[in-house]
């Protein structure tokens, strides 16, 4: 086991054309580490892994504990060896959190993650609805989504940084995924202020990218003709 990898099977890119079959069970999944984000086949809801178990946020805004036989196909995780970056007490705009992690590590041109606890407020999420074959592209399938906002929060925010030049094989800059501590609310994160919390980060000096050798129809696929930047634009934003 090492902490310094972050594991990653399939690429963002490839979901771009609508390959979005799963092509790894969480079972092996959660061999590769015990904490990351991600999501289902078809787009099945948001993903967000902790202490080696796994949570989905689904379109109907229901928290669910997902078993070693669902599959994804894509996610990110690694082992967690958070160190402590700084705490926060007073409010701390997402934006402005991503820009002091930034300032703090200097860690631009590498992948790294980040973990931040506490109560956060003006927490706006979204889940994906599952689609079924013959899967839709992922902008398609993306514009099906459901929208959760809380007032207030107490609860996990797991975010994963790429460095643009990654963008395709991730999402460019930061990814972020929440978990309430109730675990009755989370997903994919479009705005998220820390009230009050603790920020850690883990950087990593190794990409281990596990591509779907086995599936068909990525295999087969031209993604020349994609609009790869754009789509993954549309989608994550």
């Amino acid at each position: 086991m090492t902490t310094s990898t972050l594991y990653q099977p399939g690429t963002l890119a490839l979901m771009v054309p609508g390959l979005l079959a799963g092509t790894m069970t969480m079972k092996e999944l959660l061999t590769h580490g015990d904490t990351g984000i991600g999501t289902g086949e078809g787009l099945d809801g948001e993903l967000i892994i902790l202490n080696g178990v796994a949570y989905q946020a689904d379109s109907f805004g229901k928290v669910n504990t997902i078993g070693p036989d669902f599959t994804t196909p894509f996610a990110s995780v690694h082992f967690a060896d958070f160190k402590k970056l700084t705490a926060v007490d007073a409010q701390l705009a997402q934006p402005e959190l991503e820009r002091l992690v930034l300032k703090q590590t200097h860690w631009a041109n590498t992948f790294f993650a980040v973990l931040t606890t506490g109560t956060f407020v003006d927490v706006t999420t979204r889940a994906v609805a599952k689609s079924q074959k013959p899967f839709k592209t992922l902008a398609e399938t993306a514009d099906q989504q459901s929208i959760f906002h809380k007032d207030e929060v107490k609860g996990t925010m797991l975010s994963y940084y790429s460095p643009e030049l990654f963008d395709g094989a991730a999402v460019g800059g930061f990814h972020h995924h929440f978990l309430s501590d109730a675990h009755d609310f989370g997903g994919h994160v479009l705005n998220a202020n820390l009230k009050k919390g603790t920020i850690a980060g883990q950087k990593f000096a190794t990409l281990e990218q596990h591509l779907p050798v086995n599936n068909a129809e990525y295999m087969s696929h031209d993604f020349s003709d994609d609009s790869i930047y754009d789509d993954i634009a549309h989608a994550e934003h």
